[in-house]
């Protein structure tokens, strides 16, 4: 019987030497249970720092998130720190290619910013509590009229508050190796609170994360932050340019950093 019990501790070793599918499944299962687990440990932590909601609560959480990486191999390579240390609220822009961009977000995440995510992810358990602890806006992708009136209401919190804002343009996790085309919710939010935008750019991950090849490696991920793009005086009828030079200077920045050359990626589609 004690035999039967030592069988997984030898087994486990195995596999992760010669299966990398085990490898990545063992991770995936891995990361996503342990994200639950902290986050029930950081729900009572901000309950009993803040009373409730409130984007302080991004601390406890950017606190409790950042030894994540080292359990999943990963490593980050930050450069332009300074273009975060901008006064006031702005708005943050960034690709999005899996859940593991949570990490890089909580490796730059600034004081007193939170995110916008869809309204689904408020019912992932603990995860969706400490996110709505954390003050992070849902918004509900598959309704344009309710986005556009929470985007509105947030402008107004962002001026309010003092607060920054997260916010993934291409509005769906891509793992195409490219960046896509950006939709114009966060430049609409951007130049009705008059604030500037601060893109943020990841390297991409293919070269340690395949979720088709079933591979997870150990790796490297490069984060870029670009210089601030101010909105002063810019009126909704510049969003579609604002929208599309934001975009041009982060595939730029994109291609650059994950080392690929450029290529076209398609007609616009904002």
């Amino acid at each position: 019987m004690e035999a039967l019990w030592m069988l997984p501790l030898l087994v486990v070793p195995v596999l992760f030497l010669t299966s990398s599918t085990f490898v990545f499944y063992f991770k995936k299962f891995f990361y996503v249970a342990y994200m639950m687990l902290l986050a029930m440990i950081a729900i009572p932590i901000c309950v009993l720092k803040s009373g409730g909601r409130d984007v302080e609560n991004m601390r406890v959480i950017r606190f409790m998130v950042r030894h994540v990486k080292y359990f999943l191999g990963l490593r980050f390579e930050v450069s332009g720190w300074e273009h975060l240390q901008a006064e006031g609220p702005y708005v943050i822009i960034s690709n999005h290619q899996s859940s593991l961009d949570v990490l890089g977000m909580m490796e730059v995440l600034p004081d007193r910013c939170t995110t916008i995510a869809k309204k689904e992810l408020l019912w992932a358990g603990t995860v969706g509590l400490v996110c709505w602890l954390g003050g992070i806006v849902f918004i509900n992708r598959k309704k344009t009229s309710d986005a556009k009136s929470v985007m509105m209401d947030t402008a107004k919190t962002m001026l309010r508050d003092q607060i920054c804002l997260w916010v993934f343009p291409e509005g769906t996790r891509n793992q195409k190796g490219d960046v896509l085309p950006f939709k114009k919710g966060a430049f609409h939010l951007a130049v009705q609170a008059q604030v500037p935008i601060v893109p943020i750019v990841f390297s991409s991950y293919s070269n340690f994360y395949l979720r088709k090849e079933r591979e997870f490696k150990s790796g490297t991920i490069t984060l870029k932050i670009l210089p601030k793009i101010e909105t002063k005086g810019l009126t909704s009828d510049d969003v579609s340019s604002l929208c599309d030079q934001s975009y041009a200077l982060m595939r730029s920045a994109f291609l650059e950093i994950s080392g690929q050359s450029p290529q076209s990626n398609g007609p616009s589609n904002h």
